[in-house]
C-alpha cells in the first residue's frame, strides 16, 4: 500500500504516535486532525498542526484505516520459507520521510533466520540508518523487530544497529536510485 496523498483525516480516539524526524514518543488526541502524507507497509505519516507524525498499524482505527491482515505461513514451512517471509516483512518497513523501504534502501546488511526448540525460529538483523544520528533510528529498529515478529513460528528478532560499513547511496537499488532521482 502506497500513497502519497493529502487525503484528509480526524483522530477518532487518542493514539499514539511518533514524532518525526525526532522519534518521540506522544499522543495525538481524539478530535485532532490533519491529512495523510505517506501510506506505506500498514503505516502512516501524518501532518497535523505542522508537525509529521508516524501512526502504527495496531492504531488504524484512530485514523479510520484497518490494520494490515494477520501473515500466514503453509503448515510445516521450512526455514526457507520463512526466510522469504522475513524479506517482505522488511520490506513494509519505512522511514516516515522517505518513500522507500529499508532493503531497497539498502539499510538490512544481513538477516539470518535461526532454529530454535519446538518449531520456533529466531531472526538477526544487522542494519543500518541513512545518517547515524537519525532520530528515527529507535523506531525503525522497533518497526523492523515487531513485524518480524508477526511472522508465524518466529518468537525472537535480535536487530542489531551497525555502522560499519557506513551507509551510501550506491547501497540501494536501482529501483530507490530512480525513484529518489539518485542514478
Amino acid at each position: 500500500m502506497y500513497s502519497r496523498s493529502s487525503e484528509p483525516v480526524r483522530f477518532e480516539r487518542d493514539s499514539e504516535a511518533v514524532l518525526v524526524p525526532q522519534g518521540e514518543a506522544v499522543t495525538l488526541p481524539a478530535g485532532s486532525v490533519g491529512y495523510i502524507t505517506q501510506a506505506l507497509g500498514g503505516s502512516w505519516t501524518v501532518f497535523v498542526e505542522g508537525n509529521l507524525f508516524r501512526i502504527a498499524g495496531k492504531d488504524a482505527d484512530a485514523i479510520g484505516k484497518e490494520p494490515p491482515e494477520p501473515l500466514a505461513l503453509p503448515d510445516g514451512a521450512d526455514d526457507a520459507a520463512v526466510e522469504q517471509l522475513v524479506w517482505k516483512q522488511l520490506r513494509t518497513c519505512f522511514d516516515p520521510e522517505i518513500p522507500i523501504n529499508v532493503v531497497d534502501l539498502g539499510l538490512v546488511y544481513e538477516a539470518v533466520v535461526r532454529p530454535l526448540p519446538e518449531g520456533e525460529r529466531a531472526i538477526d538483523v544487522k542494519m543500518t540508518l541513512t545518517a547515524p544520528g537519525c532520530g528515527m533510528g529507535d523506531v525503525l529498529v522497533e518497526d523492523v523487530r515487531s513485524k518480524l515478529e508477526l511472522i508465524p513460528t518466529v518468537t525472537e528478532a535480535d536487530v542489531e544497529l551497525v555502522f560499519d560499513p557506513p551507509w551510501n547511496r550506491t547501497m540501494m537499488s536501482e529501483a530507490a536510485r530512480l525513484e529518489t532521482g539518485m542514478l
